[in-house]
């Protein structure tokens, strides 16, 4: 995986980024001069692969929850994502703090409002006619979308990558996962492609989630400003938005980067405090309880329904959807995530990226959801109607009718603002994750291919808004995330057979690890304690003494 030392792909992968920015260039050429045939030829395949991804993508996708918790759970939930004796990196609050901030964001500020309302009025798992036993349900298959099944998603491809670049010493790129499967040819053709095929795959959901956040932020100043919702304005918002990202990528400027984060968490928490607060305290306590209820009972048959029926199409509005919009995301979120876990062992590492993630987020469309569905049902509001018109302004919308006077502006106005932080801070960290990958795993790639890979995240995003709004990127994401899906495959096999060789036999109570190298054979300690790594032979450790 080497680096070009000259010209202008210095630092860069010469071969992978030419090949790279040549595909995604050419779909934003097709993209943009044939709108409406590239809006065709997107829905037609996904209407083709619909049938295949109903079941295709609920299977993958269960698997890799089922093998998350046995990661976190059976023999191997003391292997270290790092030498034996090494200590986590950052606390574990900072740590989890990081985790929501990461995997959702524009996402779930998009849905959080919308997706309990649609679902409350269609799914096919009541018979309640929009009633308030249809809200639980509509509640707990939000969750369902955006809970443990999505961040097994995510956790395993962080797991996997932090597995072999802090225990193996490998780089933290797609392809070092292969390595037990395909050896040395990682180093070449093979590799690329993996690589590739991650690149194509996170570029698609970023540019998907853009083109959402910046669809609400119009819908937001539309009702703010009066400002008229557009095609146009969109892509103002859109280019406002990335360039203030690539000057922040260009200038160095992390400390901002920083700051609109801590600003993001706590504006958050203030935002869900005033929910709570002004809007039907009792009402929204008692649904997210009871919708959490009804998720935990139902998430087994969830996990496993495929529409065989075919009663409806609710399966491929939403789970496929959903599911294809994680595996196309997870590169992005899982490199992030990889590189604040060091240190980690796995059963902390499951535990933390499982489970507070997905409590968080029952919260977050527990308070914005409920309040939704409470003005449905109690308050006269026909909300249904207003966000089956605009998906988008839906959030706005539940604030407007919360009927609370200049403070409904107010809030509207914050979340405006929250939207666009969480949109500059994604559009950063997703050209630092591309450009990562491009330079062969270097966490400093050079800040004129970040520049670059925003301005092609920006043409992407226009052109996929352009060609059809909201139902042409998430046919774009679904099929993006396709190919990726196998090598999600392939990196199970290889981090299965690279753990077979971590020594941690099986015994009662409970497994301890010594704090030789795990996968060191005893017949490869070199002179003076020097370990050879089995998968990496290049790399030598010096031994340390066995600790308890």
């Amino acid at each position: 995986m080497k680096v070009s030392n000259i010209g202008i792909f210095k630092g860069m992968n010469r071969k992978m980024s030419i090949i790279s920015i040549f595909l995604i260039l050419i779909s934003v050429f097709f993209t943009g001069y044939f709108p409406k045939k590239s809006e065709s030829f997107l829905q037609n395949i996904r209407e083709l692969l619909n049938p295949f991804l109903e079941w295709y993508y609920v299977l993958l996708v269960a698997f890799l929850l089922f093998l998350m918790i046995w990661l976190g759970m059976g023999r191997y939930r003391n292997v270290r994502l790092g030498s034996d004796a090494e200590q986590p990196e950052f606390t574990f609050f900072s740590w989890v703090s990081m985790l929501f901030a990461a995997g959702t964001g524009v996402g779930i500020l998009f849905w959080s409002v919308a997706q309990p309302i649609m679902q409350f009025q269609n799914n096919p798992f009541t018979n309640s006619n929009m009633n308030p036993e249809a809200a639980i349900v509509g509640l707990s298959l939000s969750y369902f979308h955006w809970g443990l099944n999505g961040w097994a998603i995510f956790s395993f491809i962080a797991i996997t990558m932090a597995y072999f670049a802090y225990r193996h010493n490998y780089p933290l790129t797609i392809r070092s996962a292969l390595y037990p499967i395909l050896g040395k040819k990682v180093d070449g053709p093979l590799g690329d492609i993996v690589d590739i095929l991650a690149v194509f795959g996170t570029i698609f959901g970023i540019a998907t989630t853009l083109g959402l956040g910046v669809q609400q932020m119009n819908a937001g100043l539309s009702h703010v400003l009066g400002i008229k919702s557009s095609l146009s304005f969109q892509l103002i918002v859109m280019v406002v938005i990335m360039v203030i990202a690539t000057i922040s990528v260009v200038s160095g400027v992390s400390k901002g980067v920083k700051l609109l984060s801590v600003g993001n968490f706590w504006l958050s928490i203030f935002v869900l405090a005033f929910l709570l607060v002004y809007g039907p305290t009792q009402y929204l306590i008692g649904i997210t309880i009871e919708a959490t209820g009804t998720y935990v009972q139902d998430i087994i048959k969830l996990t496993f329904h495929t529409n065989v029926t075919r009663d409806s199409d609710w399966q491929t509005v939403w789970t496929v959807f959903f599911w294809g919009w994680w595996i196309a995301w997870s590169p992005f979120v899982g490199m992030f995530i990889a590189r604040i876990s060091r240190g980690r062992t796995f059963g902390e590492f499951v535990a933390g990226v499982l489970l507070t993630p997905t409590l968080i987020t029952i919260i977050w469309i527990g308070l914005f959801g409920g309040t939704a569905l409470y003005e449905q049902l109690f308050m006269g509001k026909d909300v249904i109607s207003a966000v089956n018109t605009d998906v988008s302004a839906a959030l706005f919308i539940m604030l407007k009718n919360m009927d609370i006077g200049f403070m409904s502006e107010i809030m509207s106005i914050l979340m405006i603002v929250l939207i666009a932080t969480y949109l500059i801070t994604s559009a950063n960290a997703g050209t630092l994750v591309i450009t990562t990958i491009l330079a062969s795993g270097s966490i400093s790639p050079p800040s004129g291919h970040r520049a670059l890979w925003g301005v092609i995240m920006t043409l992407l995003t226009g052109v996929l808004i352009v060609a059809g709004g909201l139902k042409t990127l998430q046919a774009a994401v679904i099929t993006a995330a396709l190919p990726f899906s196998v090598i999600i495959i392939t990196m199970v096999a290889g981090l299965l057979k690279s753990l077979s060789l971590e020594n941690t036999p099986a015994r009662s109570g409970n497994q301890e690890i010594t704090a030789r190298e795990p996968w060191i054979l005893d017949d490869e300690v070199g002179e003076e304690g020097v370990l050879i790594d089995e998968l990496n032979p290049e790399v030598k450790r010096l031994e340390e003494p066995e600790y308890k």
